[in-house]
């Protein structure tokens, strides 16, 4: 204690490690991302490859242009212009009417999900999802001081309803989260799945459709149940099919309430006006930006056949991707694929290997490097 009387820490302030005074939690952990490598053939981030016809780009520059004479001025917070574009494009997909109030965007999906563990997660409550699924959802959970369970997915990569009910009463989750389409699998959940964890769930049940305008004909959209169940929350984005992932652009549909709870919880102004005016322009363009889907849903389709064919085992995929494996050491097959410059995704449990859908030409260079490096065959 010095002579006014103030208590010397034991250790100077100085000299205290910036580890130290992280959160437990947060020590020694890597950020998430996948490998960034420059190859000729980069399959591993479920990007769209066709960038948005010219068209497009142009429309999109005009209206980044037009709002940058603005930027003097805070955006719109309630980005209600992009909200209507994005129930417009909901509504056409699905057929359920929906409207601005039924809709909340944010910075990617990611920024959206973290917002939903903000508002309904959070310390002494719990996040349930079904793996193997996308590697974020615990880091969402880890972010936000909410604890996190995953149970593990069937044998074809689907969730069983009745376990799922049981689950439901023995952890009893704030918020539970289904990805359908599912990453990395590709499978999506019919919605009776849906339904049995809506009737059981004691809090939100969040079904993630980041790929569901890929799903094959037939494959119904959570968004058909939203009428009469407040607590379900269907998350999309503008990043796969739209092409969009550079402007960062998530969003929700949900009952108003739950929409309003978000608005509590979000940063001020957290859509610039420029990712705003890109994301109404690309929404503008909904047709011209959609026409690629069909030729990546048939190069998936193509690419499942070919996989088989060879004796490998690859679930059926409502995205733009497909699990393909078992591999006795994926490791190495991931690495002799980048040595032939196809970058692929090591991802989706033991012995198997995640391949985004390109172009036709970086389908080809992937078969004729996937069929070298495995050139016994399945095993």
């Amino acid at each position: 204690m010095t002579a006014s009387g103030i208590r010397q820490p034991a250790v100077p302030v100085a000299d205290v490690p910036i580890g130290d005074l992280v959160r437990p939690e947060l020590r020694g952990q890597e950020p998430y991302g996948a490998p960034q490598l420059d190859v000729p053939v980069r399959l591993n981030t479920n990007e769209n490859p066709y960038p948005p016809d010219p068209a497009t780009s142009a429309a999109v520059a005009r209206a980044v242009s037009e709002a940058a004479a603005d930027l003097h001025r805070y955006p719109d917070r309630e980005a209600t212009r992009l909200r209507t574009a994005l129930a417009g494009h909901l509504t056409a997909d699905t057929g359920v009417p929906l409207d601005a109030r039924q809709v909340w965007a944010a910075n990617g999906s990611n920024e959206v999900m973290q917002q939903l563990l903000q508002a309904f997660g959070g310390p002494g409550r719990l996040l349930l999802s079904y793996g193997p699924t996308y590697p974020m959802y615990p880091e969402y959970a880890r972010n936000t001081g909410t604890a996190w369970r995953c149970e593990p997915r069937d044998e074809r990569y689907g969730v069983d309803p009745a376990r799922l009910v049981d689950d439901l009463a023995t952890h009893r989750p704030a918020v539970v989260v289904l990805a359908s389409p599912n990453n990395p699998t590709g499978t999506a959940l019919p919605l009776a799945t849906v339904t049995a964890a809506l009737d059981a769930a004691p809090g939100l049940v969040v079904v993630d459709e980041a790929y569901a305008e890929f799903r094959r004909a037939g494959v119904p959209s959570a968004v058909e149940l939203l009428d009469g169940h407040p607590r379900l929350v269907v998350v999309r984005t503008l990043s796969k099919a739209f092409a969009g992932a550079g402007a960062r652009i998530g969003y929700l549909a949900a009952d108003p309430a739950v929409v309003d709870v978000l608005r509590v919880v979000r940063l001020p102004y957290h859509l610039s006006a420029l990712t705003q005016a890109a994301g109404c322009a690309l929404l503008a363009h909904r047709t011209e930006q959609l026409r690629t889907v069909d030729a990546l849903r048939r190069g998936r389709d193509d690419l499942v056949d070919w996989l088989r064919a060879r004796g490998w085992t690859v679930p059926d995929s409502d995205a733009n991707f497909v699990l393909v494996g078992p591999f006795d050491d994926a490791c190495a097959v991931w690495e002799r694929l980048v040595a032939c410059g196809v970058l692929v995704r090591e991802i989706g449990g033991p012995g198997r290997l995640r391949v985004s859908i390109g172009t036709p030409e970086e389908m080809a260079a992937f078969r004729r490097a996937f069929a070298a490096v495995t050139s016994a065959g399945a095993p």
